[in-house]
């Protein structure tokens, strides 16, 4: 998994692997920065690596070093929950369609960094959570899994995301989970 912040979608995966019932296992969890999020897999023993793009003349370098440290665990999935960083084009094709995307509305309304604050300036009514296959564009990856919820009304931005997050956290473990019992086949989203 990779993050970028506090890590409640990767939490709630771990918490869900914890079972042995559950047939997924977090190989490692990587970072763009020191996040949070790192000690939930710490807390867990699993395996952490930050590959910082300041430390690095260009996107494609980073990216590189960054893929390197993936392969190290040959991973059979990669999960981008909350990675706030746009991948160049290389690393995407190095990884698809086993490299997965967590957003927080319905796409493809909404795309990008702002997705909640800009559902609410648009009048929605709905919004929810995308679950996708990373391609070369910004949340455009064909759709693997969606859920809705309602915008109340008066909702701010803050406590529209909250509530987001909840459904975000159940449709990643069942989105995974369907993915390991192969009820859900990422090859039949490609389209790179």
């Amino acid at each position: 998994m990779l993050i970028s912040g506090g890590g409640s979608n990767l939490r709630a995966l771990l918490d869900a692997a914890d079972s042995p019932l559950y047939p997924a296992r977090i190989l490692a969890v990587g970072a763009d920065n020191p996040a949070d999020g790192l000690t939930h897999a710490e807390f867990y023993g699993v395996p952490t690596f930050v590959v910082s793009p300041a430390n690095f003349d260009s996107r494609e370098a980073w990216a590189e070093v960054l893929l390197d440290n993936i392969n190290f665990f040959k991973p059979d999935l990669v999960v981008l929950a909350g990675f706030m960083r746009i991948l160049p084009s290389e690393f995407v094709r190095a990884l698809s369609p086993n490299l997965i995307n967590t957003h927080p509305s319905l796409l493809p309304l909404f795309p990008g960094a702002h997705a909640v604050h800009d559902a609410i300036t648009a009048g929605a009514t709905e919004t929810g959570v995308t679950i996708h296959v990373v391609d070369e564009g910004v949340d455009t990856g064909p759709h693997i899994a969606q859920r809705s919820l309602q915008i109340l009304p008066g909702e701010s931005p803050g406590d529209l995301h909250e509530r987001i997050k909840v459904v975000e956290r159940d449709l990643l473990i069942e989105t995974v989970l369907a993915i390991a019992e192969n009820k859900i086949t990422l090859s039949q989203f490609s389209k790179l």
